[in-house]
Order: C-alpha cells, then sequence, then structure tokens
C-alpha cells in the first residue's frame, strides 16, 4: 500500500502538469496572437507526446522493467510545462509541449500497472483510487496555474515546478523494484493480444469515444468561456477545475459500481447518461450551468478506472502494453485527431456549436457499449 500511495501521488503531480497546456491557452492566444486552430495543434502535439507514445514506453516497461519510467516522469513533466508561459514564439511552445509531454508519457503505463500489483480484491474500487488521484490533479492544475499568475506573476510559475521534484526524489528514494514474474513475457505478447482482440478493440473505441467528449472540453473549456461567454481568466479555470474534479469523483464511483454492476453496465450508464446534463450546460448559464458540467463530467469518467481494470484481465502478461493502449493511445489518438479539428472549425464556426456537437459520440458508445460479453453480477463488498 505505501507503493500505491506513493503513485497515486505521483500520479496527481503529473497529471497536475499535463493541465497545465489548457489553462495558459487564453495567455498564450494573446500574449503570442495565436488563432484557434494554432492552439489546437499546440494541445494535439502535447497529447501526441504524453499519450499517443504511451504504447512505446508501455512496451519499452513491459521489456526492461526499470522503475525510471515513472521515477524521472514528475520532474521531467514540472519542468517543461510550467515553462510554456516564457516562451517566446509558438515554435518554443510546441517543443516545450513535446519535451513535457514525454514524462506525461513515461508515467502512465507502468505506473498504472504497478498501481494494481498484488491486488486480489476490489482491483475496480483501489484501481480508481490510483486513476481518480491523476484526474484530481488534473482538475486542480488550471486553478492553481491562474492562482499563481494572478496572485504572484508569470515569474513566480518556476516555484510550481517544485512538486514535480520532489515527487521524482520520494519515488527515487522509496519506490521498490518489482520482480519480473514468470509469466510476465518481454517485449509484446502477440498470442495474448490476439486471442482477446475482439473485446480490446470494443473497450479501445469505448476509450476513444469518451476521450473525445473528455479532452476536447479539459483543452477549450477555458478559452470558450472566456472569449464566448465572456468569464473572467480565472472563473474560466475555476469551472474547468469543477469540471475535471467532478470527473474524479466520476472515476473513484465508476470503480466502485464496476465491483458491484459489472464493467459493461457502468459504460453504458455512463455513456447515455452524460448527454443530458452536458447538453444541458450549453442551454443554461449561471448555477445552472456549472451544475450540468459537474454532473456531465462526473458521469463521463465513470468509465475511467472500468476500461483499464477490464482491459488487464483481458490480457494479465501485458498489462503495461494494453494500460498504455487504454489509458494513453486511445486518448492521444482521439486528441490528436479532435482537439485541432475542433480548434480550426471553431475557427470557421464557433466553440459553442463545435463542442455541443461532440455530444452525439457517447451515444454512439452506449450502443457499442451493448456489444461486450455480459458479466456475472458482482456482489463484492
Amino acid at each position: 500500500m505505501t507503493s500505491l500511495a506513493l503513485l497515486c501521488a505521483a500520479h496527481f503531480f503529473v497529471d497536475l502538469y499535463a493541465s497545465a497546456l489548457s489553462a495558459f491557452q487564453p495567455i498564450l492566444v494573446r500574449q503570442l496572437g495565436l488563432s484557434l486552430g494554432q492552439a489546437g495543434f499546440a494541445a494535439g502535439l502535447l497529447l501526441v507526446s504524453s499519450s499517443v507514445a504511451q504504447p512505446l514506453y508501455g512496451y519499452l516497461a513491459d521489456r526492461f522493467h526499470s522503475r525510471l519510467f515513472t521515477v524521472l516522469a514528475p520532474a521531467v513533466a514540472g519542468v517543461f510545462l510550467t515553462s510554456l508561459t516564457l516562451a517566446p514564439s509558438y515554435a518554443v511552445v510546441l517543443a516545450l509541449a513535446v519535451l513535457g509531454g514525454a514524462g506525461v508519457a513515461s508515467f502512465h503505463p507502468q505506473a498504472s500497472a504497478r498501481a494494481g500489483h498484488g491486488i486480489t480484491t476490489n482491483k475496480g474500487r483501489w484501481m480508481a483510487l490510483f486513476i481518480s488521484s491523476g484526474t484530481l490533479g488534473m482538475a486542480l492544475g488550471p486553478t492553481l496555474f491562474s492562482f499563481v499568475i494572478a496572485r504572484f506573476g508569470m515569474g513566480s510559475l518556476a516555484w510550481t515546478m517544485l512538486p514535480g521534484l520532489g515527487a521524482t526524489a520520494l519515488l527515487f528514494a522509496y519506490l521498490p523494484n518489482l520482480p519480473v514474474s514468470s509469466s510476465h513475457r518481454r517485449g509484446i505478447d502477440w498470442p495474448a493480444l490476439r486471442a482477446v482482440r475482439k473485446p480490446l478493440l470494443i473497450l479501445y473505441l469505448l476509450v476513444f469515444i469518451r476521450s473525445i467528449v473528455q479532452i476536447v472540453f479539459a483543452q477549450f473549456l477555458p478559452l470558450y468561456l472566456n472569449h464566448e461567454r465572456g468569464m473572467a481568466y480565472t472563473h474560466a479555470n475555476g469551472m474547468l477545475t469543477l469540471y475535471l474534479a467532478a470527473g474524479a469523483l466520476g472515476g473513484f464511483a465508476g470503480g466502485w459500481l464496476s465491483d458491484r454492476l459489472g464493467g459493461r453496465r457502468v459504460i453504458m450508464i455512463s455513456m447515455l447518461g452524460c448527454v443530458p446534463p452536458l447538453a444541458l450546460f450549453f442551454l443554461s448559464t449561471g448555477p445552472v450551468a456549472a451544475l450540468a458540467l459537474a454532473a456531465g463530467g462526473l458521469i463521463l469518467l465513470f468509465t475511467i478506472p472500468v476500461n483499464l481494470v477490464m482491459a488487464q484481465e483481458l490480457v494479465p502478461s501485458q498489462t503495461g502494453t494494453v494500460s498504455a493502449l487504454m489509458m494513453g493511445f486511445a486518448w492521444g489518438a482521439a486528441g490528436f485527431v479532435f482537439v485541432p479539428a475542433a480548434g480550426y472549425a471553431a475557427d470557421f464556426f464557433s466553440l459553442h456549436h463545435v463542442m455541443a456537437a461532440l455530444l452525439v459520440f457517447p451515444i454512439a458508445g452506449f450502443f457499442l457499449a451493448r456489444m461486450l460479453p455480459k458479466e456475472r453480477h458482482r456482489t463484492a463488498s
């Protein structure tokens, strides 16, 4: 449990830094004169580096079993991503996004595999704790960064890299190396993956669908609220924190529910249930809009630990690789395609219409989830 606590704390800070670009986007747009399309491309490039690249790090983690993939990640993410507002040009923004994203990518596959190591009961609940710690970090990041800028100025952002450096120091000192199981193959176990390719593909597509809404909202919500609804910068980032914090709670609730109802049912509830409150967010203002956004984020993120645990149970010999596919590659691929596309489309239409149109995807996800094999009812306590 000590290792799990360390990994949860590190996950909190890694994902806190991963939210930096979305928090800084309104500043970078004004400071460097960026278009919405350029802002979307920068966010998409960060997602390639931090998420699409995760299968590579998952493969390397399964191949070499070095804890450094986990240990160094908070420091690398913290140093480069907190430096974004110091970038003198758009090219430097892109370079910092790539370098900081590498830290995020190296952490997730190995750390998520280690988080579930040795847990035999209520695995969904414990994995939800690990996942939700990262989502909570991502939720608090925008509020933290906007507060530091508003209170102390842009130059003070360098101090926010210290928690990442501290997390790396703690992991280096206390995170043990795990023994290599005789059943854990080095490299990719293609026969094991092929044997479960159909349910694994469905799970991947479900993560992809959820990530379209989750990531586009996370990247553009402050910009949308600031530019199109006239909300103050700090208030807009506060709304993003509300949305992501509700998602963190939703991830924990989803893990708890999956131990009782089964992952298939939870995914179906999430996909269909998130649409009405998110639609209400676009149709309302004030407290009603805030509550609707929070409810939509909570229900949408029910599935984060559920998809991951289901995939790891399908291929126990390849936990790093399948974790990368579910947490990183699907997330990053969705973001790489839809974040830039949403930005460029918003230059012609508006973020309001583009973001609202994305709600068609969870509806499709509900029908896709029905294709997953049915599970026996669970009664875990």
